[in-house]
This record gives C-alpha cells, sequence and structure tokens, in this order.
C-alpha cells in the first residue's frame, strides 16, 4: 500500500497556533504530511522564506510524519514531485470558502493526481490570522496566545517589547 502523503502549503507569516492545529489533525489521518512554505511573490512578508522555515521547524518539526519544506512555483507540479495526493487548506470561516473552493478547482484543472482536502481549526483558532497577529504584534499587542512561543519570541525581536 502507498504511503498516504499530503502538502500544506502556506506563506506561514507567521506560523500561529491555528496553523499547527491544522497541522496536527492533518498528521493524524495521513501517512506524512510535508508543511511547505511558500514563496509568494504578491506578498511582503515580515520574516524570509527561510526564517518562516526555521520557525515552523522549531515549533512543529519534531512530530515523526511531519516534514517542514520550502518551494516556489506551482504547487501542484511540487506536490507531484513530492508524490503527494492531497493539498492541505484551512479553513476558519465561510469567508475563506469561496478563495480556497476557487484554488482547489484550480488545482484540480492543472493536475487530477492531487485532491485538495480541507481542515478546519479547533474553534478557539478559528479567528486567528497571520495578518491579524502581526497587527497585534505591531501595536504593541499581547499575541502570546495566539502564536509557538519560538514564533512569539521572533516577533517580539522584530518588533521591539510590548506597550504596556
Amino acid at each position: 500500500m502507498d504511503k498516504k502523503i499530503a502538502i500544506y502549503p502556506g506563506t506561514f507569516d507567521p506560523f500561529t497556533l491555528g496553523h499547527l492545529d491544522v497541522l496536527q489533525r492533518a498528521a493524524r489521518i495521513f501517512d506524512k504530511v510535508i508543511i511547505s512554505v511558500s514563496e509568494n511573490f504578491s506578498k511582503k512578508t515580515l520574516f524570509s522564506l527561510e526564517e518562516r522555515t526555521e520557525l515552523i521547524k522549531k515549533a512543529a518539526g519534531k512530530t515523526k510524519n511531519i516534514e517542514v519544506d520550502s518551494f516556489k512555483g506551482l504547487l501542484v507540479k511540487y506536490a507531484e514531485m513530492k508524490k503527494a495526493s492531497a493539498v492541505i487548506r484551512g479553513l476558519r470561516a465561510v469567508s475563506d470558502f469561496e478563495y480556497e473552493f476557487q484554488m482547489a478547482l484550480t488545482n484540480r484543472k492543472m493536475s487530477s493526481k492531487v485532491e485538495t482536502v480541507f481542515f478546519m481549526p479547533n474553534e478557539k483558532y478559528s479567528f486567528i490570522s497571520s495578518t491579524l497577529v502581526k497587527e497585534i504584534a505591531s501595536l504593541g499587542g499581547d499575541f502570546r496566545s495566539f502564536v509557538p512561543n519560538v514564533v512569539w519570541q521572533q516577533l517580539k525581536k522584530k518588533y521591539g517589547s510590548f506597550h504596556k
């Protein structure tokens, strides 16, 4: 029987507890999950591709069936190269669905070998987004409960000390 490999792609700028929750849910179902940090030229990222990859390795890389990688280019080509049968996408709210649905259908059109599987994070993480975390951090708010500790430490360094 072939191993069921899934790709969990994203910018992950920064990696949140919602991302970690989706990753752990996927790791219970698939034999191997490759969390793949993407270079997205349409987004200005706070952390470099290398920094994001390293942060995820520290936050999530200890689970045996999770691999952390990065990629540039088309997701479906990358998934086929990694012999993945599925792409993992997180859905926090109905507002995520339209974009994710469109991307899933586009990917299916480009490669019928790769399915998209949607995961919902635990409801306690359903409101968290990387954008929200960066905004709170930049304004001196406490975002500690939204990200893994290693990410919190790095964001703290990027934005300086919190305003009390």
